[in-house]
């Protein structure tokens, strides 16, 4: 499967953020990709007030998303803000294209190095799985790379990846932890995982985390097969599906583990 990794970088503008998913997914596209990944708040970056902006799943934002898809015949999966409880916002990837519709609510929030996410955005609770073409895809993002569990839900939903979606935050080390925790976490389910950030938008880093770029894709085997820098840039490379089953029969994480010991 040919899958495109668009590394952009969005600004607080959602129709300005439309046009630029809109032309990188032609881009994609033409170079023949049928899944485009997009980064966590490719509606509107984070620092941005969110509450303002976020649409329904059947509102102008994401009904353009599924117009880019439709055109483009491309699945599209993208991060967008949708309204929740309390005023908060849920932190949606929205995924869709010919015979995909679905979308995933952030389950594990980014309270973490002075940033409380939670205070503007209210958790999902249920992991989510595409399949494009007989393949099963699962939905994740960014923080949500910490937490071995869901990637292991999505193997065990038929998963043989998962895209993992990001706005990853900058600060001393933090591009080493996104680096090992994306294959950790390939290495754990032994899927592939395609991790799309924001680009490093070249200001200074505040607490809003807007983005590191070094998007990658990581083969089930936790090597990695392909890897962007910080600037914006569209990666289009392709997915082995057989090659999970081939590292599965060698590396038998799944079928070894034993969770009734730690229930």
């Amino acid at each position: 499967m040919r899958i495109a990794i668009g590394q952009l970088t969005t600004g607080p503008d959602p129709d300005k953020n439309l046009r630029l998913v809109e032309e990188w997914t032609r881009r994609a596209a033409d170079a023949g990709a049928r899944v485009v990944v997009f980064p966590e708040a490719s509606m509107a970056c984070f620092g941005t007030p969110l509450a303002p902006l976020a649409q329904p799943l059947d509102g102008p934002w994401a009904d353009g998303v599924r117009e880019i898809a439709r055109a483009t015949g491309t699945v599209v999966v993208a991060g967008m803000f949708t309204p929740a409880d309390e005023g908060r916002v849920a932190n949606t990837l929205l995924a869709t294209g010919p015979g995909v519709e679905e979308s995933y609510d952030k389950i594990h929030l980014y309270d973490a190095f002075g940033f409380r996410e939670s205070e503007t955005v209210a958790p999902g609770s249920r992991p989510a799985v595409i399949d494009v073409d007989g393949v099963r895809l699962g939905l994740a993002t960014c923080y949500d790379v910490r937490f071995p569990e869901l990637f292991r839900a999505h193997a065990d939903a038929g998963a043989v990846g998962t895209l993992l979606a990001a706005s990853w935050g900058a600060g001393p080390g933090k591009l080493d932890q996104w680096e090992l925790l994306v294959r950790a976490r390939a290495l754990d389910a032994t899927v592939w995982v395609a991790a799309v950030g924001q680009a490093d938008p070249g200001t200074p880093p505040g607490p809003a985390p807007t983005g590191i770029g070094h998007s990658l894709l990581v083969g089930p085997d936790g090597t990695v097969r392909a890897s962007l820098g910080a600037d914006p840039e569209l990666l289009v490379t392709d997915l082995d599906v057989e090659e999970v089953g081939v590292v599965r029969e060698k590396t038998s994480v799944l079928a070894n583990r034993r969770p009734e010991l730690w229930r």
